[in-house]
């Protein structure tokens, strides 16, 4: 007879530092984040040097609702809505590119970068419907920059940027807003077959530092557990500071001192910021990630992952930038892979009912490994939705 295993028993364990397996395979739940979250709040979508130009554009989605970003006539960063007036098809098929007009395939109806719908080919055939140009712009997101990071709300009001951040970012204010300007040298989207959540867990985790060859030898005993400080913020953000790497320890790998490292940050420094609810900022001395989590469904998400170096630099400098970020973000890095395997293989688990909670239940003071990240992920989660984490169930529902 099968026996339940005094683990998943959890008789004493707070409510807060335990999740729901639940939550991660249901699509009621999915449905409540893609309302309450994704559609209301403000979402980092792309740094300001992927689009530096007039008519550069890259485009992405939000919650299933697709956007082209562009920098457009007047040099401002519009975020419009990626569906022609007309007949609804997507306007720009291609990740990135530049134009000074979207032109519809379909029809040839045309927009400028600003939106305004600019040529409705023979169309004085609407006329006795009254539908003129002027009638039939593209819908506009509200859309931000700070420290060269483009934000997006889907809301048409609510809360604004400077008080949905706080000071999550102030542990990168000198490496975002120093005299020398940042740029990506390298993107990549992968398609994970996990929950948005399970990645999100992989940057809020200090404590599977274990499950990396590498950080058990560059990182845990860099600096004492106790000089790393949990910061968090209002909103579901969270950052750690006093995190350390000695490059050294391992083969082949340089200590980083040949390359100037980031404004403000010392070669061996490592610093972090999460943003909720689905990206992060990430600054290993020499070069900066930037992760963001798009949902698909309940049990897929497109991970977007950006690395940054400093603009205008030489091409030997840029080389070992590149070098240190393929190290430990590349698509064939050591840590990139193994936290991708992280994720999916909760998935298997969390995503079949296998697994029925998860604890983040370590209290280490706000330092060290503590589950504190996670535990304010969570509530600031449940604030939006109005679930439970602890059970999936809707509060007061």
């Amino acid at each position: 007879m099968f026996q339940q295993a005094g683990w998943q028993k959890r008789r004493n364990i707070p409510a807060t530092h335990v999740v729901d397996g639940g939550i991660y395979a249901s699509e009621r739940v999915f449905a409540a984040e893609k309302t309450h979250i994704f559609q209301k709040l403000w979402l980092l979508v792309c740094h300001e040097s992927e689009i530096p130009e007039i008519g550069d554009y890259r485009t992405t989605e939000i919650a299933g609702t697709p956007i082209i970003l562009v920098r457009s006539e007047g040099g401002k960063v519009r975020a419009l809505l990626n569906v022609c007036a007309h007949r609804g098809a997507r306007i720009a098929n291609n990740a990135s590119g530049n134009t000074r007009k979207f032109t519809c395939f379909y029809h040839l109806w045309s927009y400028d970068t600003d939106g305004r719908c600019i040529d409705i080919p023979r169309g004085e055939g609407y006329e006795s419907v009254g539908v003129a140009p002027a009638d039939c712009n593209l819908n506009q997101f509200r859309v931000e920059v700070r420290g060269g990071l483009v934000f997006v709300s889907l809301a048409p009001d609510g809360p604004d940027l400077d008080s949905f951040l706080g000071q999550s970012l102030h542990a990168l204010e000198s490496v975002l807003n120093a005299g020398r300007k940042l740029e990506v040298f390298h993107f990549h989207r992968s398609v994970l077959k996990a929950n948005w959540k399970a990645w999100m867990e992989t940057n809020l985790d200090l404590y599977h530092e274990f499950m990396h060859v590498v950080l058990r030898r560059t990182q845990m005993t860099a600096a004492p557990m106790q000089d790393r400080k949990v910061d968090l913020f209002p909103n579901g953000h969270a950052g750690v500071g006093g995190l350390k790497g000695n490059y050294g320890n391992v083969k082949s790998w340089s200590v980083r001192g040949e390359v100037p490292p980031l404004p403000g940050l010392a070669p061996t420094d490592f610093r972090f910021v999460d943003l909720f609810p689905n990206s992060s900022v990430i600054a290993r001395g020499t070069v900066m990630r930037i992760d963001i989590a798009i949902p698909v469904s309940p049990h897929m998400t497109i991970l977007e992952c950006r690395g940054i170096g400093i603009a205008g630099e030489s091409a030997a400098d840029r080389a070992i930038r590149i070098k240190h970020h393929n190290q430990h973000w590349g698509p064939f890095s050591r840590n990139l892979p193994e936290d991708t395997f992280a994720a999916e293989n909760c998935e298997m688990n969390l995503g079949t009912g296998q697994a029925r909670s998860q604890l983040i239940g370590r209290e280490e003071n706000a330092t060290g490994q503590d589950d504190a990240l996670l535990r304010n992920f969570y509530a600031e989660w449940s604030r939006h939705t109005g679930i439970n984490p602890s059970s999936g169930e809707t509060i007061n529902g």
